[in-house]
């Protein structure tokens, strides 16, 4: 008989072990989270990483380790999470390459959408639509006017097929009806360094890349994508305000992990996050690449990324562009 009430003991322990809910998901995380960075150390993309990284430490009482993966435009990286167990112990920098762009314009070892699980929006940088100061125009109608009236004069720099900078002036030609030829640069860095130096006329960089330039005057800002203007070029108007609706395009980061990880995990990474999200220290941080917060729940932000993939697809068929060509 004594032995009874240690079975029973045993029993209900295990029993409450089963109920969904508890157990595991309650106690997460158990034992450190690797955080994959689609890029070498140093930048934005490893700065997003980073940031969450000691804020998910600090608020969830487990390491968080950032791991640089770079290689094949972040495709190295992605597969790798999108095969890791779907246990809340890996996750990923998902941002407008790896989850918008890229699948757009090339067949990626990856669904962008079914092989992960969205967990949380970090924030976003939109792309700013600089000109070479010796090119005499003021607006987007009087850059427009010139480029018509000066065929063959203008050419824009992009970091590379495919990449955001580059659809963006995709999607302002189309838009606006003119044509200048474009100049591939492999990354960002030297397409602007040529534009610096009068090589190129135009290009439409993200706004941490170019203000430094900006400030030095060394390129003239025209117009900035997103919604509203931007609080660190106040006096440089959106593409809607000029007239181009539909410019809300923005270089994002997120969070993201392999596809089918636990509800609870999920959430409670998101919950955190945004809670760091709501933090004036964190604002400053992010302010240093010129990134805004864009909180939203797993749900709106894996909708987001599907909207993303669609808007630069569309795109791409309709510009013939294409890195599998």
């Amino acid at each position: 008989m004594s032995g009874r009430p240690i079975a029973l003991a045993a029993s209900l322990v295990a029993a409450v072990a089963l109920l969904p809910g508890l157990g595991a998901a309650q106690t997460y995380p158990v034992k450190p989270v690797k955080i994959v960075v689609p890029a070498q150390p140093g930048g934005g993309l490893d700065l997003i990483g980073r940031t969450v990284a000691e804020q998910l430490s600090r608020s969830m009482g487990q390491s968080f380790i950032v791991e640089n993966v770079s290689g094949g435009g972040g495709a190295i990286a992605s597969l790798q999470v999108a095969r890791a167990a779907p246990d809340g112990y890996t996750l990923m920098v998902g941002y407008v390459g790896t989850h918008g762009t890229n699948p757009a314009v090339r067949k990626v070892p990856y669904d962008a959408v079914k092989d992960f699980t969205a967990i949380a929006m970090v924030g976003g940088t939109p792309n700013v639509l600089v000109v070479h100061p010796s090119v005499p125009v003021t607006d987007l109608k009087s850059l427009v006017d010139y480029a018509k009236k000066n065929p063959g004069k203008l050419t824009y720099a992009s970091g590379g097929i495919g990449t955001l900078n580059h659809l963006a002036m995709e999607q302002f030609k189309a838009a606006a009806g003119f044509d200048v030829v474009v100049v591939h640069y492999r990354g960002i860095g030297p397409a602007i360094t040529d534009l610096l130096g009068g090589q190129t006329q135009m290009m439409m960089p993200g706004l941490a890349a170019a203000l430094p330039h900006i400030r030095a005057k060394k390129m003239k800002p025209i117009a900035v994508t997103g919604l509203k203007r931007h609080p660190l070029l106040p006096d440089v108007p959106t593409f809607e305000e000029s007239g181009f609706p539909g410019f809300d395009g923005v270089q994002w980061y997120g969070i993201v992990g392999p596809a089918k990880m636990p509800a609870e995990a999920t959430q409670r990474l998101n919950a955190e996050i945004n809670k760091a999200l709501a933090s004036p220290a964190l604002h400053e941080r992010l302010a240093s690449e010129a990134i805004g917060p864009m909180p939203m729940t797993p749900a709106q932000f894996g909708t987001f990324i599907q909207a993303d993939i669609a808007r630069w697809s569309t795109l791409a068929r309709e510009r013939n562009i294409s890195l599998d060509d």
